[in-house]
């Protein structure tokens, strides 16, 4: 971790609401998924596209959570997205957001350590994964250990040896890494591949899941 980010996350007072932005837009997604965040640790605004990044979110945001699936083209927004993910504040990548930014693939992927390509990747709805946790970190408090989930499946994505694996399944619809830790040094960076309906919206170990790697990117404890 680096001095700046350590700074930051030791001003965040265990007190006061977590700041979240959560960013839509460019994809249609049931209105279930507004309950996965809604935590009394969290103050969330959503921004969508095309506005999300309009202005300097580091003066009001701890956290940005992607469940987007579009690309910023405005040089503005663009600035305004980098200048937050490099000041070393968190960034929660949910799902479709791994489809974001495909112009930007030298900078984005890095941040998110994957990233699906159009002409390659597969996706299938659907699927009973059968989920294994695969490392000892706290955004897997209270995981299980082995889990299933139905939900839609992403393969042949292009992902980066240097993740920490937290979640794998072996579905044959499915990359085997589900979330991860990116190795992007300059913010703390969570990358879970689920999430795409209901279903998986309403899976307890998945509401789970997300709001523990929001707290960890905030530098919070995920003990509850």
């Amino acid at each position: 971790m680096t001095i700046l980010l350590a700074v930051l996350v030791a001003s965040l007072s265990a007190a006061d609401p977590i700041r979240v932005q959560l960013t839509t837009g460019g994809h249609d997604h049931d209105l279930s998924f507004y309950s996965v965040l809604d935590d009394p640790a969290f103050a969330v605004r959503v921004n969508p596209h095309p506005i999300a990044f309009r202005g300097d979110l580091r003066r009001n945001t701890d956290v940005l959570v992607l469940y987007d699936m579009t690309d910023t083209t405005d040089e503005k927004q663009m600035a305004n997205l980098r200048a937050f993910v490099e000041s070393g504040r968190g960034i929660v990548v949910l799902h479709h957001a791994l489809l974001d930014n495909k112009h930007w693939p030298w900078w984005y992927e890095e941040v998110v350590g994957g990233l699906y390509r159009d002409k390659e990747s597969k996706f299938k709805h659907d699927i009973l994964m059968d989920v294994k946790a695969v490392a000892t970190h706290p955004v897997l408090t209270g995981i299980p250990a082995n889990f299933r989930i139905e939900d839609e499946g992403y393969r042949l994505m292009r992902l980066s040896p240097t993740n920490t694996v937290l979640l794998q399944t072996q579905h044959p619809d499915a990359d085997p890494p589900l979330a991860w830790i990116s190795a992007y040094t300059k913010a703390r960076v969570v990358v879970i591949q689920l999430g795409h309906g209901p279903t998986a919206h309403r899976d307890p170990n998945y509401r789970r899941l997300v709001r523990n790697a929001v707290r960890w990117v905030a530098g919070r404890s995920t003990a509850q």
